[in-house]
């Protein structure tokens, strides 16, 4: 007698995952508005918020007084990126971005509220919590970058990295846009008076839009698979912080370092070029001479050199694939060094000059920006991450941005022209070209399988 038995086959459940669009749109539209907020904050510390907060001051010391409060988010976003990404490497990098989005989101329509320095009692009332809500936007942007590079690099292909790293990197110049469209638009549609009084307060107002959009494509993300996996094998660090500054010090120092010039060339093609582009010839208040663009003008030569930023962007995520994202990097950062020692020539050669300066400054921007959202957390193992990605990056924000417009001014006032700005930038291109030089090339580390520090 024979037994037939029938044997069935047991299906293993596929993995839930994000799909690309979701990954595209979820790290697109958080970091797009985070840049959003924050480029707002910035337009707005050039244009208007030196006469409304700082009235007490001349020309010169209100604008670096301006700029002071726009540095304390910078050194805000340290303690951001420990906070967020304490949670971000012990909760998961969904609930995370969500925390951060909020966090900052919140201070900006805060700062839409405020009344200015004129109004009674809010004399010093007024800078204070200019001062606190400016914190806490670098308190969320100090967590939001980290994550959302995580999202995009550790749901991509083999081999991609770099490409879908790019997807958040296109944040910054889309956030610029949108930022100074408003301004434009509403420079253009209100009196001088009215953007003055409260014009200026609509795009920080606006931001809640865009915080409940983000909020929405986020909610419905599902966690990485490397944070996934890392939960699965019970690797979470009980104190990233203190773990990662323990095993991988040197690639925090590492990451810091190779970050310093992006930073320096950016905020110095949006800050400095926009108040040296705006600032009178023969000016009567002891300020040093600009341009004398007016400011409307001058905003749409940042947002056609911007485009080029994004352009660039997307290039640069093929090209780190190809060559590498050391070899890429040095060359751009060469380039970022002899760009610096241009400033002179390109601002005196008129509008041509000018435009052609902030299109090749913006190219190099996106070349050596889209590329940083693969290398930096590739320095780092899955449970500790979302902390020594977060933390290299924001540390270079104090050292390449938070004192970038106020050494600007300095250097642009102590010598009456712009060239001393290029230099400084040319110097800091040297620090992080030394950085590389020193990093060794990460394009081929094991990405998904080194789970512990």
């Amino acid at each position: 007698m024979t037994t037939s038995v029938t044997s069935g086959t047991t299906s293993t459940p596929t993995p839930a995952v994000n799909s690309r669009g979701r990954v595209i749109v979820a790290s697109l539209i958080g970091t797009s508005i985070e840049f959003y907020d924050f480029y707002a904050y910035a337009t707005a510390a050039s244009l208007v918020f030196p006469a409304l907060f700082f009235p007490n001051q001349d020309g010169t010391t209100a604008l670096l007084a301006s700029f002071a409060a726009f540095g304390v988010a910078f050194v805000a976003r340290p303690v951001g990126s420990v906070l967020f990404g304490h949670f971000g490497d012990r909760v998961g990098r969904k609930t995370t971005l969500v925390a951060s989005l909020l966090t900052m989101g919140i201070a900006t329509v805060v700062i839409g509220l405020i009344p200015a320095a004129s109004t009674p009692g809010w004399a010093v009332l007024a800078p204070l919590v200019l001062v606190l809500c400016r914190f806490c936007q670098g308190l969320g942007l100090g967590g939001e970058w980290g994550g959302a590079a995580l999202l995009a690099t550790e749901n991509a292909p083999a081999g991609k990295r770099a490409i879908w790293g790019t997807f958040p990197q296109l944040g910054a110049p889309i956030g610029f846009i949108l930022a100074n469209l408003v301004f434009i638009g509403l420079s253009q549609a209100l009196t001088e008076a009215q953007f003055t009084s409260w014009g200026w307060r609509v795009p920080f107002l606006a931001s809640s839009v865009l915080v409940i959009v983000g909020l929405w494509v986020r909610l419905r993300l599902i966690e990485t698979p490397a944070f996934t996996k890392v939960v699965e094998a019970q690797a979470e660090a009980k104190m990233p912080v203190a773990e990662v500054f323990r095993t991988s010090w040197r690639r925090i120092v590492s990451g810091t370092f190779i970050m310093v010039a992006t930073y320096g060339l950016f905020y110095l093609m949006t800050t400095f070029t926009l108040n040296y582009g705006v600032a009178p010839t023969a000016p009567t208040d002891g300020s040093p001479a600009g341009l004398g663009y007016e400011k409307i003008d001058f905003l749409w030569m940042l947002i056609v050199g911007c485009v080029f930023f994004g352009l660039f962007t997307l290039a640069s995520g093929p090209l780190a694939e190809r060559y590498g994202r050391r070899p890429m990097l040095l060359v751009v950062t060469g380039a970022i060094a002899a760009f610096g020692l241009l400033f002179v020539p390109l601002f005196a050669g008129g509008t041509f000059g000018v435009q052609s300066l902030l299109i090749l400054g913006f190219a190099l921007m996106g070349l050596t920006f889209g590329p940083m959202a693969a290398l930096l957390p590739e320095l780092f193992p899955a449970n500790v991450r979302y902390t020594g990605a977060s933390v290299a990056y924001n540390l270079a924000s104090i050292l390449g941005a938070a004192v970038a417009p106020f050494v600007a001014v300095w250097l642009w006032e102590a010598a009456g022209s712009p060239v001393l700005v290029g230099v400084y930038l040319t110097v800091m291109a040297v620090v992080t070209f030394v950085a590389l030089w020193l990093q060794k090339e990460t394009r081929d580390v094991d990405f998904s399988g080194d789970l512990r520090a």
